[in-house]
């Protein structure tokens, strides 16, 4: 199963909040609040029904249903166990760890929460797809910093090209497959401290937008990096000794 594959399983998981007859500014303050939840919110318009009115559901199947204002009010506790009944009926169906359509500035912001978890805990390995050499260029100095980083392996993944210089610390994989090419992913594998696994992984849809998920879930990120590590093992340019550790 390529990294495509995996991003795909997450959208055909995707939930849909319906907001019926919404009040002004209801469904742009509801996708702000579920922008990392695996959640699409649409609006509908019916003639003598209620209003502010939301349905979740799934593949067209009904899943609950609450007022939108009940479910905005409950915002403020719903991190915590104590969260307040309604938004948990939401809650306790969606997987927070997923998100949609993210632009690049958030992307990185994900990406650098990863980068600094490694760096923490300094051992482990740490792998990076950046699409193109110049996306590599933009982050060299970043990734050269955490390639020195005690026993951290760092790997770095771009297409091809004339432009490639060698990088210290880091080993850079140049391989031309689909799922480089057209995915950004961060996936550190904890090191010796296995609750810190985490994962970035989306892919391209439309110039600067992308669709994916993060995870901490130790499996799917243990799939991710042993995927990489058996697909392109052999690809790679030529680092010194300190960039070759796997």
């Amino acid at each position: 199963m390529s990294l495509m594959d995996l991003v795909a399983g997450v959208e055909g998981a995707e939930r849909t909040l319906t907001v019926y007859n919404p009040e002004p500014g209801v469904v742009e303050e509801l996708r702000e609040r579920f922008a990392d939840r695996n959640l699409a919110v649409v609006t509908r318009t019916t003639l003598g029904g209620p209003g502010n009115f939301v349905v979740l559901s799934h593949r067209e199947s009904f899943v609950t249903a609450l007022d939108a204002a009940e479910l905005l009010r409950g915002d403020s506790g719903a991190r915590g166990e104590s969260a307040p009944t309604p938004y948990r009926s939401i809650l306790d169906h969606l997987d927070e760890t997923t998100f949609t359509s993210y632009d690049r500035r958030r992307m990185l912001a994900a990406s650098r929460e990863i980068e600094d978890r490694a760096w923490r805990v300094g051992d482990g390995s740490l792998h990076a797809g950046f699409q193109s050499v110049e996306h590599f260029e933009r982050q060299r100095e970043v990734y050269e910093r955490l390639g020195g980083r005690d026993e951290l392996s760092v790997h770095a993944y771009v297409r091809p090209s004339s432009r490639v210089r060698p990088v210290e610390n880091v080993r850079l994989h140049l391989e031309r497959s689909a799922e480089i090419r057209d995915s950004w992913f961060v996936a550190f594998d904890g090191g010796s401290e296995a609750d810190s696994r985490c994962a970035l992984l989306a892919t391209k849809r439309d110039p600067g937008r992308f669709y994916g998920f993060w995870t901490y879930d130790s499996e799917t990120v243990e799939y991710v990096v042993d995927h990489l590590r058996t697909s392109y093992a052999l690809s790679g340019s030529d680092p010194d000794d300190g960039a070759s550790r796997c």
